[in-house]
């Protein structure tokens, strides 16, 4: 392995400087996005909102990277798309759009041969073509229903051949419109959740407490008659930090938790004589199985407790969770 090239201080502020200039100018490229927020844009926002099949994202190259992020990013959003790379839709691929779509096709120079290539193709399906393009005079532009201009001054790259700021700009135009899409939906966190459901969004709002609660012989529980030391079994027992003490329906009377206990034994009780009742915490912090487990959460916070007990609508045990529960669920 060769050995990392040794830098001395001028060419770390050279470098610095680099990143810099190259920072400055995607900011100015995306900044001037800002004047092309415009009917064209309404009117693609309009093709999209009427669609009643799909979005199909085509792009070649850097720019096919960035469509397949834009389709990404709409379909999580609440307007159905997916990619479709335009060498492969030549050879069969085409057969992917279907008469309820609309085509978004991204190419700077809009002269991209495999995109041109397919565009009569496009026409004789009849579905509307909006395009993303740098040039409003290109092949691309002229055939499309709809041409979003996201021309840069120019490249990040020195050489002024890598796509940088273009491919910037052309992301951040399909960012405003899947976020432009979203609002006119109603589009909801709920939604975004049911979409990304093994994410932590989707866990805190889409997770109950019924998901994760302790149930069944796992809850700790002591009846009311219960001493000290024999709620301390149930404790060790059902390890909770905590156990619920009810009455004979099993209705919450109270909860005796690790923190009762340190209160308890600086008095000096006894442990065997001592009832249960009389240490305890009365009521108690306690929520129903249907409440959203990112609210069990917040309720432990604000309460300044590690554990909850749950209980149906008329105030009985149903179930026990702690914040461990909440940490291996990655509510937390």
């Amino acid at each position: 392995m060769n050995a990392s090239p040794q830098l001395e201080p001028a060419d770390h502020e050279r470098l610095r400087r680099l990143g810099l200039a190259v920072l400055r100018t995607e900011a100015e490229a995306v900044a001037r996005l800002t004047e092309r927020v415009d009917e064209a844009f309404v009117e693609a926002c309009r093709h999209m909102l009427a669609c009643r099949g799909r979005i199909v994202v085509t792009g070649m190259g850097k720019s096919g990277h960035i469509a397949n992020k834009i389709a990404a990013t709409l379909a999580s959003t609440g307007t159905p798309a997916f990619f479709m790379h335009p060498g492969e839709a030549s050879h069969g691929d085409l057969g992917m759009i279907t008469s309820g779509d609309v085509v978004l096709a991204l190419s700077n120079s809009g002269e991209t041969a495999e995109i041109v290539t397919i565009l009569p193709l496009i026409k004789r399906l009849g579905v509307p073509l909006i395009a993303m393009t740098g040039r409003p005079t290109s092949t691309l532009a002229r055939e499309a229903d709809v041409n979003l201009d996201v021309s840069v001054d120019k490249e990040a790259c020195p050489l002024g051949l890598a796509p940088t700021a273009s491919t910037t700009a052309a992301l951040a135009m399909g960012d405003a419109l899947a976020v432009a899409l979203l609002e006119a939906r109603g589009f909801t966190e709920e939604d975004f959740a049911r979409s990304h459901p093994g994410g932590t969004l989707g866990r805190r709002l889409l997770l109950h407490v019924s998901d994760i609660m302790h149930q069944g012989e796992r809850i700790p529980r002591v009846p009311t008659t219960a001493t000290l030391s024999e709620a301390l079994v149930e404790m060790t027992a059902k390890g909770l930090g905590m156990t619920a003490v009810v009455d004979d329906h099993d209705h919450v009377r109270g909860v005796f938790t690790d923190g009762d206990l340190r209160r308890t034994l600086d008095r000096g009780v006894d442990l065997h004589a001592t009832p249960v009742t009389e240490v305890m915490t009365p009521g108690g912090v306690t929520i129903t199985a249907d409440r959203l487990a990112a609210e069990a959460l917040k309720l432990m916070e604000e309460n300044k407790i590690n554990a909850l007990l749950v209980v149906d609508d008329r105030g009985r045990l149903t179930g026990a969770l702690n914040m461990h529960d909440l940490l291996r669920a990655g509510v937390v």
